[in-house]
């Protein structure tokens, strides 16, 4: 599935589409160049389920947890662009983190890649005219409840 993301209104919306559907358990795959959209997504996703506040990028804390009462659904918000090898989740505890939370993770390549699990959703951002183009794949476990 392709969506257009005309401009950063259109962004939020898909991001609200995304957290409307979201479980714990749950991955969002982010993937694409530097300056795609990533963590622009990431932030929409996490606003629309009811975070308030910053949402810094987790580039070099490599991990960023949101757990507010107000949240629908905790998130473990995670960017995988400076690790070297898939072993390095292991010494994150990332296991630990993801348990009863959803996983948004930027990079997931890195991190071994996310795609085989039922509950992952792909995302591939290109930058496309004056917007973004996401190219949306989901597991089994997203049939019936695409964004």
């Amino acid at each position: 599935m392709k969506v257009r993301l005309s401009d950063l209104d259109a962004m939020a919306a898909f991001g609200a589409r995304i957290a409307k559907r979201l479980r714990a358990g749950d991955v969002v795959a982010l993937q694409g160049r530097l300056g795609a959209g990533k963590t622009t997504l990431a932030r929409a996703v996490l606003v629309a389920l009811g975070h308030e506040g910053e949402v810094p990028s987790p580039t070099f804390t490599v991990l960023e947890t949101y757990d507010a009462e107000n949240m629908r659904v905790p998130v473990v918000h995670a960017d995988f662009y400076r690790l070297e090898s898939p072993k390095e989740v292991v010494e994150l505890g990332l296991d630990d983190y993801r348990d009863g939370a959803a996983l948004l993770a930027e990079w997931p390549d890195n991190a071994g890649g996310f795609a085989h699990e039922a509950e992952c959703l792909s995302i591939a951002l290109e930058i496309a005219d004056e917007g973004r183009l996401a190219i949306v794949e989901g597991g089994t476990d997203w049939l019936g409840r695409m964004p």
